[in-house]
């Protein structure tokens, strides 16, 4: 008999996106659907994705609606421990967020397989108040942070699992920077005006000594006009976007990109071999975006900044070195592509097969 798998994610990105990776992986091979929030619908097709609603109250978003929201929270887990059984799901896979807690706790009461999936190089903590209940948590680090040494014996190492798309993209092949130096900006949805304001001013420093083409996230569209005019007066080749699910076949050729650190945008990065300045976001729940910027720092395969320790003059004579320092720069360039010699589609489903497949 097929086994019955429900992914349950969060309402962001950075949730949603891995969950759309598993799916893919395990869609000839399972029964499977997707469980998320409102939120994290928007980023998920349903024209490719069998997915449901389910509706979880954020208990601490307003204090004093804490009483309102913890009943409201308990009613999801009855609701949840229907929906499962009703629908005689076998495993349970978490990606974490707190929407996902009821359907966990109501997995672990109906005795269903409960599997946790952590991008990050930091345990999220949803995820840690259910690594309890599970039998393995899916991770790529295997110094994973916050794990207590009792749960080390959980962890089930995997490559980066990226969307499947990703993996038929052409990786960048370059072995000379060109004249015309090519950078990619990704801010993120969250602190993103920094990214606007400061990343902007070093590009139009640069391109007093340098040329430069930049592609450039912005999420604010007064931002975006304010940017643009800049750029033309200063004559910079550009192309500002808000998203672009595509975005990394326009940039694969791109030297060098400048980006915040979540788990997934440093993933296709490295993959595509696309050598990277991280500049972590300073607010993330447990620094998680710090510690996804320092597995890559640590094996020498990117450059890692503090937002806190950021200065004009001296961001600007890194990106000249970067250039410059045409050694450091494929030095960090090849370790990436070491980092990622393994990683293929066909690998990480089969690990995936062969761990939901135990008994």
């Amino acid at each position: 008999m097929t086994k019955k798998i429900l992914i349950t994610t969060g309402g962001s990105g950075g949730h949603v996106i891995p969950s759309l990776s598993i799916y893919d992986a395990l869609k000839d091979d399972y029964e499977i659907q997707i469980s998320t929030d409102l939120r994290g619908s928007k980023y998920i097709n349903n024209k490719n994705y069998n997915y449901s609603l389910i509706d979880v109250p954020n208990l601490f978003s307003n204090l004093l609606l804490f009483p309102y929201n913890l009943i409201r929270f308990c009613v999801s887990i009855v609701k949840s421990y229907k929906y499962l059984k009703l629908n005689n799901f076998n495993i349970l896979i978490s990606t974490g967020g707190y929407m996902s807690l009821p359907l966990c706790l109501a997995s672990n009461l109906l005795n269903i397989k409960i599997y946790i999936f952590e991008p990050n190089s930091v345990l999220g903590r949803a995820n840690k108040l259910m690594l309890n209940f599970a039998k393995k948590i899916i991770c790529y680090d295997e110094n994973l942070k916050g794990i207590s040494k009792k749960q080390l014996h959980k962890i089930y190492l995997v490559k980066p699992l990226l969307r499947k798309e990703i993996y038929k993209y052409q990786k960048n092949q370059k072995t000379k920077i060109a004249e015309k130096k090519k950078i990619l900006i990704i801010g993120g949805s969250q602190g993103a005006k920094f990214f606007d304001e400061f990343i902007t001013k070093i590009i139009i420093r640069l391109s007093k000594t340098q040329k430069i083409q930049v592609l450039q996230q912005v999420i604010n569209l007064n931002s975006k006009e304010i940017i643009k005019k800049f750029y033309q007066k200063n004559y910079i080749d550009h192309e500002l976007f808000d998203f672009d699910d595509k975005l990394l076949t326009k940039a694969v050729n791109y030297d060098l990109a400048i980006t915040r650190s979540g788990a997934s945008t440093i993933s296709e990065l490295g993959y595509l071999n696309i050598p990277f300045v991280a500049i972590p976001f300073p607010y993330a729940k447990d620094d998680h975006q710090y510690y996804n910027a320092e597995f890559y720092e640590k094996k020498k395969s990117c450059w890692l900044i503090m937002q806190k320790e950021i200065d004009e003059e001296r961001f600007k004579d890194l990106m000249m070195k970067i250039f410059v320092d045409e050694t450091e720069y494929f030095s960090k360039k090849n370790n990436l592509i070491l980092l990622n010699k393994e990683n293929t589609w066909e690998k990480n489903k089969s690990k995936l097969i062969e761990l939901l497949n135990e008994n």
